[in-house]
């Protein structure tokens, strides 16, 4: 049963593997500055789907936070979520000792899982060589072995499980990780997105839906939200993990708060498979419900300074989105700087929530905006502040950040300024 006590909790640790970046700093220092991550597809040969660009990961060596033999029997999508969240939990600070382990867990999010180990061994069955699928292939490709094997790095005992809710799935691994502890009395949480799918099949599907943009020539220009000229979304990969604490706990032991997570939301646009509705009903009901959570511990809606936007550069999403935020805001929707960081990384997919949850996360603690890059002809259907091209120094009290998916389920988590809610 939920406490009738409801704590606090603090964002205490971050951990960034992006197209931009291969940590935190380096991450954030690229996304304030306009740079993009999107480019020629080396994953696979792109001649075989008709998108040949995406968001990929570079640089990347397993080998620096994982055994180099356990690495191999990781699918890359689990490698990533590793990474992050030890660099999470290194930034942390935090000790799992026998008392801690119980009260610790981890609750990871992935869209589509190991698609790569997926796609790799059924070539083998296909070339008649069943006999040579690995042994590891179901631990290298099932969503939950992100979380499963951060728990056995960490030593983490408590609640450990996975969102598999689509573009959402970060958001509401980082939102249902605020609730255990805030409502179930747990101390620490792990939590965020990891999703690696950069592949033929991936692509090829996401091409038969007519989502993807298909500006091969200019993939830096590519990902393109709110702008009149967007053709679709381009297809990113990476982990962004946050770490939660109980926030007297980690008053007491002197930890650096980046920020206090203040309200999540959730809810279905029970619609379509991929389409928001035009109401943007599904959206508003996400916001709202984040909004009312974070009205406990004092928010009102003016206090919102920064909207990290979903921002997926599609036709549907951009418009209903700012259907939504419009509804909801009302005339403060003017005043409320809204960017998509999207422009930079792509989309993440599964993991864009948790990426984006600590952009959030960052704006607040640092006092700046990212801007949404690629905004040259903005589409009048999505009149807002969108933060263009530059990004912007300010002082931040709250900050939202949206996640919408596939099957229509919608997440939005609000955080506050670390000392802004006392």
């Amino acid at each position: 049963m939920p406490s009738s006590n409801p704590r606090r909790v603090a964002v205490t640790g971050l951990g960034l593997v992006t197209p931009v970046g291969l940590d935190v700093e380096s991450t954030w220092s690229a996304i304030v500055a306009g740079q993009c991550g999107i480019g020629p597809i080396t994953r696979y040969d792109a001649s075989v789907t008709k998108t040949k660009i995406a968001a990929e990961v570079k640089g990347f060596v397993p080998e620096l936070y994982i055994d180099k033999k356990v690495a191999r029997r990781m699918d890359l999508f689990i490698q990533f979520a590793v990474a992050a969240a030890k660099m999470a939990f290194n930034d942390s600070g935090l000790i799992v000792d026998a008392a801690l382990s119980p009260r610790a867990g981890c609750v990871m999010g992935c869209g589509l899982g190991g698609l790569r180990t997926i796609e790799a061994n059924h070539e083998l069955i296909v070339a008649g060589r069943a006999d040579r699928v690995s042994p590891f292939f179901i631990p290298m490709m099932i969503g939950n072995m992100s979380c499963g094997i951060i728990a056995i790095e960490l030593g983490l005992r408590g609640p450990n499980y996975l969102t598999a809710t689509a573009c959402a799935a970060g958001t509401h691994a980082v939102g249902q990780a605020f609730q255990l502890i805030r409502d179930y009395g747990y101390e620490v949480m792990v939590c965020g997105g990891a999703e690696a799918v950069i592949t033929p099949l991936a692509l090829a599907g996401f091409n038969s839906l007519k989502a993807l943009s298909t500006r091969n020539d200019e993939p830096t220009l590519a990902s393109r939200p709110f702008d009149l000229g967007r053709d679709g979304f381009v297809v990113g990969e990476g982990a962004g993990v946050l770490v939660l604490e109980e926030w007297s706990r980690a008053q007491n032991r002197g930890a650096k708060i980046y920020a206090e997570v203040l309200g999540f939301g959730a809810s279905c646009d029970a619609y379509h498979y991929t389409a928001p509705p035009e109401d943007a009903q599904g959206a508003i009901l996400a916001i709202s419900a984040a909004l009312e959570d974070a009205s406990s511990r004092g928010l009102a809606k003016s206090d919102i300074g920064y909207i990290n936007a979903h921002g997926t550069s599609t036709d549907l999403n951009d418009v209903v989105e700012t259907k939504a935020i419009r509804t909801v805001f009302g005339d403060l929707a003017d005043k409320i700087p809204v960017s998509s960081t999207k422009s930079m990384t792509g989309h993440l997919l599964g993991a864009a929530g948790g990426v984006e949850a600590a952009f959030s996360v960052l704006a607040l603690q640092r006092g700046i905006i990212p801007p949404t890059i690629n905004l040259t002809n903005p589409d009048p259907r999505c009149q807002l502040d969108h933060v263009p091209n530059q990004a912007r120094t300010a002082s931040l009290r709250a900050a939202m950040s949206d996640s919408f998916g596939f099957g229509g389920t919608n997440g939005v988590l609000i955080f506050g300024a670390a000392g802004a809610w006392e």
